[in-house]
């Protein structure tokens, strides 16, 4: 079966979302980001052949041609109702906040797939960036989203005969710590390719 890799996003709006980043970077920044991460993400992701990308926008008003809405709902509803809308295959789903997502971490989480019912990428604060399911999606019971604690509540809420997989830790960018950071290793980035050339 086919496999599907959703990539879940907020619509880039000046004003909107990321406050916790917009209220230390600005709102032109922040949104500057969000625009440059979904467009890097769906060039990198959209155009690997080992799945079929989806893009699921909220607010559903704002949605792009060929995307789907995330509909009503906190966070655990839209992704559960995502995830469960795909076709028949195992599907991911991801976050757009996160720099260092690559096409091998998506390949990973679907080789852990083949050996569990459900996988997470844990985040470096406490949440997680990925989640996916074999057949059905999980149930999101009483999670605290936003906080350090919604990777650990999540997996508490799965029946106990759910086996589940875990990937490759990264770091998403919810405020100014972590959009610094990724600023940072940008600049390290550039400055050793130039040493590299020079020498």
């Amino acid at each position: 079966m086919r496999r599907h890799l959703v990539l879940f996003a907020r619509a880039p709006e000046l004003g909107r979302g990321k406050r916790r980043l917009a209220a230390a970077i600005g709102d032109v920044a922040a949104v500057r980001f969000e625009r440059l991460m979904l467009a890097r993400l769906r060039r990198e992701l959209g155009r690997d052949r080992r799945w079929r990308l989806r893009l699921a926008v909220t607010p559903d008003r704002k949605r792009p041609r060929g995307a789907t809405g995330q509909g009503g709902g906190d966070l655990g509803v839209r992704m559960h109702r995502v995830l469960d809308a795909c076709p028949p295959g195992p599907a991911v789903l991801v976050g757009a906040d996160i720099p260092g997502l690559t096409a091998a971490h998506i390949a990973e989480a679907f080789r852990l797939l083949g050996r569990h019912d459900v996988v997470f990428g844990p985040a470096e604060d406490g949440g997680f960036w990925l989640i996916g399911a074999r057949h059905r999606p999980p149930p999101f019971r009483q999670v605290r989203w936003s906080t350090p604690h919604a990777l650990a509540d999540a997996l508490a809420g799965l029946p106990k005969q759910v086996s589940v997989g875990l990937a490759a830790r990264l770091a998403d960018v919810d405020d100014a710590e972590g959009y610094f950071s990724w600023r940072r290793g940008i600049s390290s980035t550039k400055l050793h390719g130039r040493n590299r050339l020079s020498s």
